[in-house]
């Protein structure tokens, strides 16, 4: 597997993992790749240091901190997922149109969760809507290896 930082037209940073620089070259080429951000297919390589361990053993007992800060994120986004779907009113695919209404008056101002296409984003971040991604679902225990 290889990772690679990768980042959209509009500069938002994010990592895809690949089977080899092949299948990246291939996904890239077929337009597969999408900013989970801003749905932008955009989308082309950072640079990024190379990951190198060392033969030395660590001084003073020193910790890996990725690890357990990677967890408390990932703790807190399920915590803001469930909060979402617990109080908001999931509209579905009517997510644009409902965030529209709401913003004009035409609907009842309230949280509102669904989906929406990256274009149908862009447009209500355009005439000023504020919508944001909600994280991801956390893998089904089944799905991970």
């Amino acid at each position: 597997m290889i990772r690679y930082a990768l980042a959209c037209e509009h500069d938002h940073a994010f990592e895809g993992w690949f089977g080899s620089s092949a299948d990246y070259d291939d996904q890239a080429g077929r337009g597969l790749l999408e900013c989970p951000v801003c749905g932008s297919k955009a989308v082309r390589k950072q640079i990024m240091a190379p990951a190198v361990t060392g033969t030395k053993a660590r001084r003073g007992g020193d910790v890996d901190m990725a690890a357990p800060q990677r967890q408390v994120m990932m703790e807190a986004m399920g915590r803001l997922r469930r909060h979402v779907e617990d109080n908001f009113d999931d509209v579905g695919d009517a997510f644009a149109s409902e965030a529209r209404a709401i913003h004009e008056g035409r609907s009842e101002d309230r949280g509102i969760y669904g989906e929406a296409s990256p274009a149908e984003v862009r447009d209500l971040l355009a005439d000023g809507i504020g919508v944001a991604p909600m994280p991801p679902a956390p893998p089904k225990k089944t799905e991970v290896n």
